[in-house]
């Protein structure tokens, strides 16, 4: 670590590269906002600092390499200032740096989308489906739901399936029956291990799998034929999905034009919406 750092940045350092569950990640915010005190604190008193238990700090330890708090600490007050302010007035504090981090995915996201050919592949096999199931589950429920929305005004028959339980299989087979050929899928952490079986009864009912996921490593990357990743934000006590999302729009403008009468149906939509008075202008 940098001697010139703050201790809060030092911290964020630390923490970098770790997938830390929820709690985990509210110990480490908690850290970062008391980065000066937090070398001299002991196990309980910085589970009384996050909400947590005791145990929930020493597992937070090990998560980052660490055979418990005690080496946790130790290895704090080493890389500890002597002296100096407990806060970089001029540093970014924890919200902006969140922001700058989902800054960045984009950018990345953006150099991905250099050859948008794995993109147009991925809208052509999902204009062609019909119907179109889209699947997400948990945390990922959000994408998929958004992404059927806008779909549906534009591909005659979408299928959201934003729910598990033991009729998802099901509603897979109702799809594959009717004519369905592709399932789209947004696959974000913590993945659920029902969505991985359901990519695989998927597949296994004749359906490509098209997935929009957090990395090319993601635990669904095997059952999925069309892999587009696009990572998650992990600077906040829960995951921030700005570039998947943005990801599952340019999926939808890519598949929008593979459809020949979207842009017909988009007018047909503003026609009646009109018609209705459905927005507020």
């Amino acid at each position: 670590m940098n001697g010139t750092e703050s201790p809060a940045a030092k911290l964020q350092a630390l923490f970098e590269g770790h997938r830390l569950t929820p709690t985990q990640r509210r110990i480490a915010h908690s850290m970062v906002r008391r980065a000066a005190d937090v070398p001299f604190l002991s196990s309980v008193e910085l589970a009384e600092l996050a909400g947590v238990s005791q145990p929930s700090v020493t597992r937070f330890a090990v998560a980052l390499g660490f055979d418990g708090y005690p080496a946790l600490r130790r290895h704090l007050r080493e890389v500890a200032p002597a002296a100096g302010p407990a806060v970089d007035a001029g540093a970014p504090n924890e919200y902006q740096q969140a922001v700058e981090a989902e800054i960045e995915n984009l950018r990345h996201l953006a150099e991905a989308l250099a050859d948008p050919e794995p993109v147009l592949a991925a809208g052509r096999v999902l204009a062609g489906s019909r119907p179109l199931p889209v699947l997400g589950l948990r945390a990922a429920a959000a994408q998929a739901h958004g992404f059927a929305y806008f779909a549906a005004k534009v591909h005659p028959d979408v299928r959201l399936l934003n729910e598990g339980g033991s009729m998802l299989h099901d509603r897979i087979d109702a799809a594959a029956r009717a004519g369905a050929n592709a399932l789209l899928c947004f696959a974000l952490p913590r993945h659920p291990r029902e969505a991985v079986d359901a990519l695989v009864h998927a597949k296994e009912s004749g359906l490509t799998v098209v997935t929009v996921a957090d990395s090319a490593f993601a635990p669904v990357a095997k059952v999925s034929d069309l892999l587009l990743p696009a990572a998650v934000g992990t600077g906040l006590a829960f995951d921030t999905a700005c570039a998947p999302m943005l990801l599952g729009r340019v999926l939808l403008e890519a598949m929008c034009d593979d459809l020949p009468d979207a842009q017909a149906r988009l007018e047909e939509f503003d026609t009646r919406a009109a018609a209705r008075g459905l927005f507020v202008e």
